[in-house]
């Protein structure tokens, strides 16, 4: 295909609201949309309308197709979010103090530096550049005082792995040479280290896209969680589902939780929003028709 330069101009807000009514969306409150498309922005909200069209090329949309309708979608995927990231805090935090806790105790507090411990040495080199320019740049009080104090060029791991991302933790602990330590941090989870580090990797991915506001109830996720083989806790029975859509990255923050608040409320404040806007079809999210049925999402 042949690429052309993008010429399409700016549209004023009153501009906007006519081409998606010429377009068949039914706006009733105008000032209320004007007043949606100016805190919220056309573009971030064309991904709610999206499924209400009919000719995706020509942007023209279904019949009856409501402007309130998308911004219901849109209410719903924030709210998701929310729940989301409440629950994503639990997992970092508890896979951050199981990591270091094993590590530590096994190879010492400076295990993180020992290449001897990694699979690939260039991966380990670039973590290593990772967590020094986090280091470096911290103003937490107690990295201040280990300066201030000590000669090492970077802290024990219980100090340096508390202000490291979750996503240079992940790739810290993908990049480990298979070890019983290793093996032990993911069956604390109930599955290998294969799907462990799959599954952290998904979760980073994942918080990534709710931090940074992005769609998600609908969205094909561009990391794809593997799917175990061997898992030791109460997983999907039916698991011929796709990897790539919320339902299956929210079946997996559910069985994580398993280990870190069995007394969770993940599932009644999901079926919550559910009855809060009844406009969301679970079947985009990748739900099957059973999914209430499922042990791992009996509530």
């Amino acid at each position: 295909m042949t690429k052309v330069p993008y010429r399409k101009p700016a549209l004023t807000y009153a501009e906007q609201i006519e081409q998606l009514q010429e377009r068949g969306l039914v706006i009733n409150n105008i000032p209320r949309a004007t007043h949606l498309l100016e805190s919220i922005s056309y573009y971030r909200l064309s991904g709610y309308w999206y499924p209400l069209l009919s000719n995706k090329n020509n942007h023209t949309f279904k019949e009856d197709s409501k402007f309130q309708s998308a911004f219901q979608l849109y209410s719903f995927d924030r709210e998701l979010r929310v729940l989301i990231l409440r629950e994503l805090e639990k997992i970092e935090v508890t896979i951050r103090a199981k990591l270091i806790y094993l590590l530590s105790h096994e190879y010492g507090p400076f295990w993180y530096e020992d290449s001897n411990l990694f699979s690939n040495h260039i991966k380990h080199s670039t973590s290593l550049g990772n967590l020094q320019r986090e280091y470096e740049r911290s103003d937490e009080e107690f990295i201040y005082a280990f300066r201030e104090k000590y000669s090492n060029p970077l802290p024990p791991s219980w100090m340096m792995l508390e202000i490291t991302s979750f996503g240079s933790l992940s790739f810290l602990y993908s990049n480990l040479k298979s070890s019983r330590v290793k093996r032990d941090i993911a069956k604390h989870f109930g599955m290998n280290d294969k799907t462990f580090s799959s599954w952290i990797h998904s979760i980073v991915y994942l918080r990534n896209v709710c931090a940074h506001h992005s769609r998600l109830w609908n969205r094909v996720m561009r990391i794809q969680p593997i799917k175990p083989r061997n898992i030791y806790k109460t997983w999907l029975v039916n698991d011929k589902v796709s990897n790539n859509r919320s339902y299956y990255i929210l079946s997996i923050i559910l069985f994580l939780m398993q280990t870190i608040n069995p007394e969770h409320s993940i599932v009644s404040r999901f079926k919550s929003l559910l009855v809060k806007y009844p406009n969301v079809d679970v079947f985009a999210m990748g739900f099957p028709n059973n999914w209430e049925e499922e042990p791992l999402w009996q509530s």
